[in-house]
């Protein structure tokens, strides 16, 4: 198709449905869990991505409840597995999301690096050295990324982001709404989805101030 011709002056009636945005709402699903009770997050997209999160939330032993309006309610006591596969991984990088609040909340993860096994420069590195900020021990190896938190927790700290990274700002203020002290995130990315993602995380008890702003995201 060239071209499309749209000749105007028809009055236009019906209903649509608006769903939420996709980059809000897989920080949101992965934040859930941090939770220890179940969550229920409404108005999903319909897109590939969600259904792959939501995938990836199954193959680690949780049991996502859908109904028709796309609200899943997702209980992340159940989880049996803290490994996030390269092949469900590789199909969507923000499944690295799931890195920070699984080390926050149950003390570990293994996580596939987006590009495998790949050396040399990866995107994932200021996830990893935000973490390691907070304590966490973390080894790439096998084209796995395998976190263990110290004895106590991760603890708050203050992180400095040498380039904006969107999903690297999400990642660490995920698990720095389950450390132990304040945290504060420099040059952090301002984007709507890190608000929305720091107003999930203020319904759910934590305390994220700054988020879309210019000066620095905190939590205490």
């Amino acid at each position: 198709m060239d071209k499309l011709i749209i000749t105007g002056g028809a009055r236009l009636d019906g209903e649509i449905r608006i769903s939420g945005a996709k980059n809000s709402a897989l920080p949101i699903l992965a934040a859930t869990l941090l939770c220890d009770g179940p969550v229920t997050v409404a108005n999903l997209p319909h897109l590939h991505d969600i259904t792959t999160m939501i995938e990836l939330f199954g193959r680690m032993g949780i049991e996502p409840v859908i109904d028709e309006k796309l609200s899943v309610e997702i209980d992340p006591r159940t989880i049996k597995t803290l490994i996030a596969p390269y092949e469900l991984v590789k199909t969507m990088r923000a499944s690295i999301l799931v890195l920070g609040p699984m080390v926050a909340r149950f003390g570990e993860a293994e996580v596939a690096l987006p590009g495998g096994c790949a050396i040399g420069s990866r995107p994932v590195d200021l996830h990893i050295r935000g973490l390691e900020a907070m304590g966490a021990v973390i080894d790439v190896e096998g084209g796995y990324i395998k976190a263990k938190a110290p004895e106590g927790g991760l603890r708050g700290a203050s992180f400095f982001f040498d380039t904006v990274s969107v999903t690297g700002t999400e990642n660490i203020m995920m698990a720095a709404a389950l450390a132990k002290g304040r945290s504060v995130l420099q040059n952090a990315a301002r984007e709507p989805e890190v608000v929305d993602l720091a107003n999930f995380l203020n319904a759910m008890g934590a305390k994220v101030s700054g988020a879309g702003t210019t000066p620095s995201p905190s939590m205490a």
